[in-house]
């Protein structure tokens, strides 16, 4: 090699040395090449690892599938992301999770709550649950383990598919109607061979925790009930005050309800609920929000083959008489379900008066558009227009009682030893009779009277129209209206004191002074004494009801002290207008007519004479007897 060659060899070198010295890179390059090299190798590992558990998952779910894994076959529905479905129309704002596919949360709009929201919120959360365990040949399908993928998603309507490995599906269809009630179907794709070939039902797990939605706590806790229709019968309930757990129901249903005051949730079986189901009301402590804890556990239809869906309704909405009553015709299962019976009108009696004079006279007055206090005064002044005629002949009578005292107490003078009174008795009755006065009569109108307002204790707290109601004082008619509140729950008063409860306690305590005087004006010798001392236990119920009503509605307060307003201004009214010296002349015109032509004693007088007259004569012969002991 010449020294030319050996110069162009160094030179290159050299040329060669400068250029990678000048190209290479620079130390934050090459920990971000390092960086690169550690990414694409982690990618490289994850997406080989994936490939293995795919292959592994495909392997494990045919397998399953061919031995009724369940658990398995359903794998591809076992994870997934919460989402949110809402069904909505101008009532009610249904909110579904596609964790479990079901309602998560229900608002009833246009329903101020108790804290002055727009809307009542009934549930949300996990404050209600409704899940359906298909039991497969060796484990179960639970639609609450299940994420579903929604479709066909409009306002009213969305469609909730669980998918299976093996191609098959479990589907839930949901219809909103243009109000409150609202279609669910449940329904198998392709799953057949999973069940055993004899498997015909789904379980049914419901559970509710029910919200308070009103002011008084245990005023609402009344009325907040787990309550049933059976299938060929009546409605029923679970007791409102103590604990159920696991109550068997032996017979057959058609709908369950989770009820609070004035709002509830129902489930309605196309098919009917089988019987034996299990019910559960506990209820819960006042301060934690809630009113009871209800559980269902209950079964139905269900066909595996998925021919035939398993169909329900669900009401959520308001307990109004009216909108309960018109469901029936908006179902389409073409059941008679009698949903107005979750708006409690008393026993049948009561009832009967609710349900055919009541609501019509409360639905005529509300129809003017009057306010709710002032509707209730118009019912009370109709009620005394009623019975008027009643409480005058009751008064009357009372009158003629008291015209005629002197006259009895010189007539029954000498039977006034403990022993004659039965004789004392009779006289009486022989007087009255004479002077035409019947002392019964006094007390059978204002016995007629009593259902009357036993039927508005019953229908007041369940009427909605008053939920949220004002009137003078009173921000709301159908809670309490309280003048003093403290944070200590005082035994048997509370935590408050209402004032309109105050009111009707010392209206009942002077009506009681006005209706005791009254009586004790018509009574003769030791019967005046007696009543002396009935009066302080007239006295006392005032005091009673006060315990009793201090937490009750505003609504139902005001009304009983309307009545008794009204029923003490029309005693004194009759009295003013009553002219005794008159009253006496017209009976001792009577006296002397019933002298000249005497009628026999006839009806309940005659039976009440007979009667005195045979006790009488016992205790003659009781007399007899312990004189010859003697």
């Amino acid at each position: 090699m010449n020294k030319n060659n050996i110069i162009g060899f160094i030179l290159i070198l050299a040329v060669l040395g400068v250029f990678s010295w000048y190209n290479q890179p620079t130390q934050e390059q090459i920990e971000a090449q390092r960086k690169q090299d550690s990414i694409a190798t982690v990618l490289k590992e994850k997406a080989d690892k994936d490939k293995k558990i795919a292959e592994i998952t495909k392997k494990a779910q045919a397998l399953a599938a061919a031995q009724g894994d369940t658990t398995a076959l359903f794998y591809p529905s076992m994870n997934g992301v919460n989402k949110q479905v809402v069904l909505k129309n101008e009532k009610v704002e249904l909110t579904l999770d596609t964790k479990g596919g079901i309602v998560k949360k229900a608002k009833i709009l246009n329903f101020t709550d108790r804290n002055g929201a727009k809307d009542v919120t009934l549930f949300e959360g996990n404050d209600q649950n409704l899940n359906f365990m298909l039991a497969g040949k060796n484990t179960n399908i639970i639609t609450s383990d299940l994420y579903f993928t929604p479709s066909g998603q409009t306002d009213s309507t969305v469609t909730m598919t669980a998918k299976a490995g093996n191609g098959g599906a479990l589907i839930l269809e949901y219809r909103l109607g243009r109000d409150y009630l609202m279609h669910i179907s449940l329904r198998a794709e392709g799953l057949s061979g999973v069940f055993a070939p004899n498997y015909r039902e789904v379980d049914i797990e419901w559970n509710e925790n029910c919200r308070q939605q009103e002011k008084g706590f245990t005023f609402e806790n009344r009325y907040a009930t787990l309550t049933y229709k059976e299938k060929d019968g009546g409605t029923d309930n679970l007791s409102e005050t103590s604990e159920k757990t696991d109550e068997k129901i032996e017979e057959a249903l058609d709908w369950v309800a989770f009820k609070n005051q004035f709002f509830s949730a129902v489930l309605i079986s196309k098919d009917g609920i089988a019987a034996n189901s299990l019910m559960t009301s506990i209820p819960q402590e006042k301060g934690s929000g809630y009113l009871k804890h209800y559980e269902a556990k209950m079964k139905t239809a269900f066909d595996p083959s998925g021919a035939k869906p398993t169909e329900f309704e669900m009401f959520i909405g308001p307990n109004d008489f009216r909108l309960l009553s018109d469901i029936e015709d908006e179902s389409a299962f073409g059941k008679e379900l009698e949903l107005q019976q979750l708006v409690y009108l008393g026993w049948p009696l009561f009832r009967i008066i609710n349900r055919w004079f009541t609501l019509y006279v409360f639905d005529w007055l509300t129809g003017f558009g009057l306010n709710m206090g002032i509707v209730l005064i118009l019912i009370t002044l109709l009620l005394k227009v009623i019975t008027f005629p009643m409480v005058k002949k009751s008064y009357m009578s009372s009158a003629k009682m008291r015209v005629l005292r002197p006259k009895l107490e010189e007539a029954t003078k000498q039977y006034d030893k403990p022993e004659d009174q039965m004789q004392k008795q009779q006289a009486m009755m022989a007087l009255y009779s004479k002077y035409g006065v019947s002392p019964l009569s006094g007390c059978l109108p204002m016995l007629i009277q009593m259902p009357i307002w036993i039927a508005m204790f019953n229908f007041v707290p369940n009427a909605i129209q008053l939920r949220g109601e004002s009137f003078l004082w009173i921000s709301d008619l159908s809670t309490y209206d309280p003048i003093w509140e403290w944070n200590t729950n005082l035994w048997l008063i509370g935590d408050h004191l209402s004032l309109t409860c105050i009111l009707f306690c010392v209206a009942n305590v002077l009506y009681s002074i006005m209706s005791m005087r009254q009586q004790r004006d018509q009574m003769v010798g030791q019967q005046a004494e007696q009543m002396k001392m009935m009066q302080w236990m007239m006295y006392l119920m005032p005091v009673m009801f006060f315990f009793m009503f201090n937490d009750y509605s505003a609504g139902l307060n005001f009304y009983y002290f309307i009545s008794l307003f009204f029923s003490a201004a029309i005693m004194w009214t009759l009295r003013k207008t009553t002219d005794d010296a008159k009253l006496l002349s017209i009976l001792e015109a009577r006296y002397k007519e019933n002298e000249k032509n005497p009628k026999k004693t006839s009806g309940l007088a005659a039976r009440l004479e007979a009667m005195q007259k045979q006790a009488a004569e016992i205790q003659r012969q009781q007399r007899e007897m312990q004189n010859k002991r003697k």
